[in-house]
């Protein structure tokens, strides 16, 4: 009887190990909150609301990364841009993946628990298949798509409880790719199409649920002229192209829209007519001839752009979110929108509670770069003279980054330059003019990692020079005139830094690496003296957190344009990454996770 008993007890044993990882407590606002603390878990998108990217597990370090081995590989089942967080919530990870695809995994194991598959509303997508993660919370998984929904799933399950519309209408009056039709652009396929989707991962606080829009910049991208090429030119036409963009919050439990934030100010858009940038850059516009033209566009801010391509950051002692916004509509050619237009292109402070501005800081006034604020923003605290600053900074696609009182917004100051910076806001020629960065940045959509004990933040970049042209197509018989403004490759070098700046030193860059190809994807820092971050050409690499002397590197097989992260079970540290590439820059594609531990925890 005692040898069947202990049968049976070792059938449950495994039929509960088979079962997956035990029901673990809710993550409820509390956990959020704390989530800077429950170093074995990764529970939103920048690891916690301050959006630091630092793990405290120390397992791997400087002196044990040199033995770090794949333990196991999930592969998605989809070849494409993969740009994922996974998040990591007590033994069970959550992966989004190209096509709003997603998996519960086994995080010790691998074993897909459920899978999601998502069933589009419509074939087209304004912004490529990538989803760059989803938000777990309230016992949901919660992700924003490429049609433009905000979707709720079942965390235990991975079935749907809601999904919600975010936009009524996806279409302009008049496509831009209709325009592409032109003689002069024939010969060139265009990528995306025009509409609006969701790519960002939600931040859920307070039992609502932040996501915003993307596909309202209107600027036309061509592929490249051969197979596996980054995208060729991209071409911006004036015109009443789009409409605002904006973030929103939804009652987590419901789906119901709690309230929402146009990224595009509903009055005085034109601003102030800035002659240079808040901080002294001059912009070399002809605002007299902008200020002639106001009157000709009276509803240009109906399509005023402004896409939220990053997660925000959440300060939950003072309520308040702090928002990056995209480039103003039409992209690159501004004919059609006098002004300086507002809020495009600014890192914005909102009241969490309801959404209303607390106050924003427009890096770029009328901006026709690409220069979009993209790359999430990161609170922290900085030491001064007169005492502690509560911080916020933000990793620019010029090259700098900028470091504000997120009390006010006021700018404290900005770093030295990580990328090259040519003919910075340089105004389009018709032979083209060679301005860095181009509109890949700098320090594009890709998240920035901060060491609260040593200041340091951690920014990875790109110098990938564009040229910068007018175009003005003469009317034929049987098609009207057309004016185009591109920004397009051009063939020379690129490459990429990973750089770690000091906050606590004006932003002077400690140290620098160059790698071969530009960094698009992200940073993790850890309290084992380690930086994590992969490049285009398949390779994650581990630096020296002090000194960036690389230790450590594994080729994953398809490039590496995602956030790494880090989780503990049972005692053993592991690093996650997605390898994926990017077709934008012509990075090889693949569709893997890999999850990485020392070999004596196998």
């Amino acid at each position: 009887m005692r040898a069947l008993l202990g049968l049976m007890l070792g059938a449950l044993a495994l039929s509960l190990a088979a079962a997956g990882p035990a029901q673990a407590a809710p993550v409820d606002d509390a956990r959020l909150r704390g989530a800077g603390q429950e170093s074995a878990n990764w529970l939103s998108y920048g690891h916690d609301y301050a959006n630091q990217r630092f793990s405290a597990l120390k397992q791997i370090n400087r002196a044990s990364v040199a033995q770090l081995v794949p333990h196991w590989i999930y592969q998605t089942g989809t070849s494409s841009t993969l740009q994922a967080t996974p998040l990591v919530v007590d033994g069970v990870m959550y992966l989004s993946m190209p096509f709003n695809h997603v998996a519960a995994i086994d995080a010790v194991s691998g074993r897909e628990l459920w899978r999601y598959e998502h069933k589009r509303k419509t074939s087209k997508m304004c912004c490529g298949p990538a989803n760059r993660g989803v938000s777990v919370a309230y016992g949901k998984v919660f992700m924003g798509t490429v049609d433009a929904r905000l979707i709720a799933l079942d965390a235990a399950t991975g079935k749907i409880v809601w999904d919600m519309a975010l936009v009524d209408d996806t279409g302009p009056s008049e496509k831009t790719e209709q325009l592409a039709l032109n003689d002069a652009l024939r010969g060139h396929a265009a990528t995306g199409s025009t509409g609006v989707g969701a790519n960002m991962a939600p931040l859920a606080y307070n039992g609502k649920i932040i996501i915003g829009i993307t596909g309202v910049g209107y600027g036309l991208h061509l592929e490249g002229d051969r197979p596996n090429a980054p995208l060729g030119a991209v071409v911006g036409f004036a015109g009443s192209y789009g409409r605002p963009g904006f973030f929103a919050a939804f009652d987590a439990a419901s789906g119901r829209r709690v309230w929402q934030f146009d990224t595009i100010a509903k009055s005085h858009w034109e601003g102030e007519f800035r002659s240079s940038t808040p901080d002294g850059e001059a912009l070399h516009r002809d605002t007299e001839q902008e200020r002639r033209a106001l009157s000709k566009y009276p509803d240009a801010a109906r399509h005023g752009g402004g896409s939220a391509w990053t997660t925000p950051a959440f300060d939950p002692q003072t309520g308040t979110l702090f928002v990056g916004t995209g480039n103003p509509s039409p992209q690159m050619d501004d004919v059609s929108r006098p002004g300086d237009n507002l809020y495009s292109v600014s890192l914005v402070a909102l009241d969490a509670e309801t959404g209303k501005l607390k106050w924003h800081y427009q890096q770029v006034p009328h901006d026709v770069w690409g220069y979009d604020v993209a790359s999430p923003p990161v609170l922290f605290d900085l030491p001064s003279a007169s005492g502690v600053i509560p911080a916020i900074g933000q990793a620019s696609k010029m090259g700098w980054f900028y470091v504000h009182d997120r009390r006010n917004g006021a700018l404290l100051y900005k770093s030295e330059p990580f990328v090259p910076q040519i003919n910075l806001f340089a105004r389009p020629t018709p032979e083209g003019v060679r301005v860095a960065p181009g509109a890949l940045g700098g320090s594009n959509w890709t998240p920035v990692a901060f060491n609260a004990d040593s200041g340091l933040v951690y920014v990875a970049a790109s110098h990938s020079p564009t040229r910068y042209a007018v175009h003005q197509i003469a009317a034929t018989a049987d098609k009207p005139a057309l004016r185009y403004s591109s920004l397009e490759p051009i063939d020379e070098p690129n490459w990429g830094t990973l750089s770690a700046i000091s906050t606590r030193e004006q932003g002077r860059i400690r140290w620098q690496q160059k790698t071969d190809q530009p960094m698009v994807g992200g940073v993790l820092a850890t309290a084992g003296g380690l930086v994590f971050a992969g490049e285009g050409n398949g390779f994650l690499s581990a630096f020296d957190a002090d000194t960036g002397v690389r230790l450590w590197q594994f080729q994953c097989g398809a490039g590496v344009n995602a956030p790494p992260v880090s989780y503990a079970v049972n005692g053993v540290q592991y690093i996650a990454v997605a390898a994926g590439g990017n077709a934008n820059f012509g990075f090889k594609q693949g569709g893997a996770l890999l999850v990485f531990a020392l070999p004596k925890t196998h």
